[in-house]
């Protein structure tokens, strides 16, 4: 029996990239899985789902802003509706507006805690009750190594995704009474269409201070996201997991 048999999740940010390969991984895995798309991106949504359905799986696009807390609400109730539970909320969605410190703007600042931070918050706070009620679920936040260690240049990439592995760990000690579980998985270099604008002598420096000296790829995100999501991490809470190829020891 797959791993994920008889469950909903639902990935957000996921008609592309990272989201894209763990919507089709918990689909491949037995998961009924909720595609969330950002409006405008509901072709590259459909996409996603084609690919699931074409495998085999069962799926279906919910368009919502996960910076919205109506919009998330709205999303939640109708995956419930449309598929009868919500077992797996995994949240990915994310941006980045890089800039140095001292020079990055308000906005900048804003838009990507609403989306990384905020978005994390809503969907999980909505996510929540369905499975309080349920007493049974499991949440998988996608962090980042920055959130670890940091970066020059992405402070509010690097403060949102620390406070989403602090959010995950009051989220996993506040709803484990109710059975549910919160982890959190940190991606290292992976190749992506943003990774893959470096140029080679960027890198080859990153691969540097990488133990395995190469780039993952989105396929071991999802895996590990898998992982987490399952029955087969029943018993792993609260922690965050990263896969990052030995780039931080943490």
């Amino acid at each position: 029996m797959s791993s994920l048999a008889g469950k909903v999740a639902l990935v957000t940010g996921a008609s592309s990239g990272i989201g894209s390969a763990i919507a089709q991984r918990l689909a491949a895995d037995g998961a009924t899985v909720a595609v969330n798309c950002y409006t405008g991106c509901e072709g590259d949504a459909a996409e996603v789902v084609a690919a699931i359905e074409s495998a085999g799986g069962t799926a279906a696009y919910f368009t919502a802003d996960v910076t919205v807390s109506e919009q998330c609400e709205a999303m939640i109730a109708a995956v419930v509706d449309r598929f009868g539970s919500l077992d797996v909320l995994v949240n990915n969605a994310g941006i980045t507006r890089d800039g140095l410190l001292v020079r990055m703007s308000d906005a900048d600042w804003q838009a990507v805690m609403s989306t990384n931070l905020n978005g994390v918050f809503f969907c999980t706070r909505a996510a929540a009750k369905v499975m309080m009620k349920a007493r049974a679920g499991a949440i998988v936040n996608i962090a980042s190594v920055i959130g670890l260690v940091g970066n020059a240049g992405q402070a509010n990439y690097a403060a949102a995704k620390a406070g989403v592995i602090g959010l995950t760990k009051s989220t996993a000690r506040e709803l484990a009474p109710r059975g549910v579980r919160a982890n959190a998985v940190a991606p290292g270099f992976i190749e992506t269409a943003m990774t893959a604008k470096l140029s080679e002598q960027v890198r080859d420096a990153a691969k540097e201070t990488i133990a395995l000296r190469r780039f993952g790829g989105p396929e071991d995100v999802a895996s590990a996201v898998s992982f987490l999501a399952s029955d087969d991490a029943g018993y792993v809470t609260g922690q965050v997991l990263a896969v990052d190829g030995g780039m931080t020891f943490v």
